[in-house]
């Protein structure tokens, strides 16, 4: 093989592992966790310095939210998916 095939197979192959793991990051539960408690902090300082009210059980308002989007979009994608076929 020539060196010029040989250095463009390993960029694909650098390519699809970042890939992977781009998928695997978007489909993690750390992932998940993080945006609910980045949403949950906001949120809270949102609503006690802003709105001024007790922040503590509302702001979970938004997170129960997110977690519930999350895990209904998959089954919806998987329907959707199913369908378009």
């Amino acid at each position: 093989m020539s060196k010029d095939l040989e250095d463009r197979i390993k960029a694909l192959e650098l390519r699809n592992k970042r890939v992977e793991a781009d998928k695997a990051w978007e489909t993690s539960w750390a992932r998940r966790i993080s945006i609910m408690l980045m949403t949950y902090i906001v949120v809270v300082i949102y609503l006690k310095y802003v709105v001024e009210i007790d922040p503590w059980i509302n702001a979970l308002v938004p997170v129960i939210g997110f977690i519930l989007s999350t895990l209904t979009v998959s089954v919806l994608k998987k329907q959707w998916l199913r369908h378009r076929k």
